[in-house]
């Protein structure tokens, strides 16, 4: 916008006294009216600039350096000044639950796992008590002769054993064992067997729950009837090599087990199932000792 310029006044000179109506009133209207046609003038030029340094300045330095601070030129927003509006959100899905994972199925046990966990359940309900004395104990008078028929099959029971656990078995009759072979469960060994005098003490049954052993644990409180079936039972009843019992004894498991130590577990939970049927108890030694070979197989 050009600058208003500012018009002199004429001088005014010195009043003369007219004696007309307009006499003694300054300017005239002539004055005035030319005046006023410059300052039009000037407003008509519009944007031409003036002489002098403004004639190099753009137009819009005009607004920087108008003197009359309310007149500020506001630049009109173009398209690409308006920020574009930002998208609205989609609304938010919800994450899917995670699915939870299936029950843990449980681990699966070895029938050898559960043998030994049903073996330590038993033991866990014999009593533990100190030994009694062997006070009056008479293997026949206790227990019956040896190797009776039993369960009166025509058999005695010494037969029977050596008939359940030889191969390649030879007899006399239907019963009588006359050669075989056994697989000593304590040793390992093979032994072959033949019947005589000077032989057939290669092969001989134990007791996995000694006679001795027995009466010291409770059996004195058994009848007599009860002795006898113990003493003929064939769980309790193994063919073993000759040597081997005889190192045995009458040994609990705290004093003896068997040298092949694969087949301890089976041996300490044939000795338990024993004593659990027939009411006898074990020593403290006993049992921890039954423990340990527990504990062993498990692992």
């Amino acid at each position: 916008m050009a600058r208003a310029v500012r018009i002199a006044r004429p001088a005014r000179g010195p009043r003369r006294r007219g004696t007309g109506r307009g006499a003694g009133r300054g300017i005239g209207p002539a004055a005035i009216g030319v005046g006023a046609l410059l300052v039009v003038g000037v407003f008509m030029a519009g944007a031409a600039p003036l002489a002098g340094d403004d004639a190099s300045r753009p137009i819009s330095s005009a607004t920087e350096e108008s003197p009359n601070p309310l007149i500020v030129a506001t630049p009109l927003p173009t398209a690409a000044d308006s920020p574009e509006p930002a998208p609205e959100p989609s609304p938010a899905l919800a994450d899917p639950e995670p699915a939870s994972p299936p029950p843990a199925e449980p681990a699966p046990t070895s029938p050898a796992n559960d043998a030994v966990t049903e073996a330590l359940a038993a033991l866990s309900t014999i009593p533990v008590k100190g030994r009694a004395p062997k006070t009056g104990y008479d293997r026949d008078e206790q227990f019956g002769s040896a190797w009776r028929d039993v369960d009166n099959n025509s058999c005695d029971t010494r037969n029977d054993i050596l008939s359940r656990d030889l191969v390649d078995i030879v007899r006399d009759g239907a019963c009588r064992v006359l050669t075989g072979v056994l697989v000593d469960p304590y040793s390992g060994q093979s032994i072959a067997f033949t019947r005589g005098v000077g032989t057939s003490s290669e092969v001989q049954i134990d007791h996995v729950v000694a006679l001795l052993n027995a009466w010291e644990t409770g059996a004195q409180q058994l009848t007599r009837d009860e002795r006898v079936r113990f003493a003929n039972d064939p769980r309790n009843l193994m063919a073993v090599a000759g040597r081997v019992n005889a190192q045995k004894g009458a040994g609990d498991a705290a004093t003896w087990l068997p040298p092949q130590k694969s087949f301890r577990c089976t041996y300490v939970s044939l000795q338990i199932e024993v004593k659990v049927d027939y009411r006898l108890w074990v020593t403290a030694a006993e049992r921890d000792a039954m423990v340990r070979v527990l504990a062993e197989c498990a692992g």
